[in-house]
């Protein structure tokens, strides 16, 4: 992987047709996007967002692959494979800490 914020160009040729078939099994396929992007909206509490769309990740069974994507392609937003920013930003430290030499 490259080493900006983005992926590199060889992540995203891997990323073809065939390896995001797993989306059109994702749980989150027939809900609102905006579900799975929670805002700081005045009235609403975005921990209540967040567990709501945390609830449909637990139904689906392509979580895995979901997650693999959002970290393959660094998605910095919303949640993908059931967790949020917060906590893919962990795993990836963990990665980067695992691959020091």
């Amino acid at each position: 992987m490259g080493k900006g914020p983005g992926p590199d160009i060889t992540t995203l040729a891997r990323l073809d047709e065939a390896d995001l078939r797993w989306q059109n099994d994702a749980a989150c396929a027939g809900h609102d996007p905006d579900i799975f992007f929670p805002a700081n909206a005045p009235g609403v509490s975005i921990h209540a967002e967040i567990a709501q769309a945390k609830a449909i990740c637990a139904t689906c069974t392509v979580t895995e692959q979901c997650l693999d994507y959002a970290l393959a392609t660094h998605q910095e937003h919303g949640i993908w494979g059931g967790l949020n920013e917060r906590e893919r930003r962990r795993i990836r430290r963990r990665q980067r800490q695992a691959a020091r030499p």
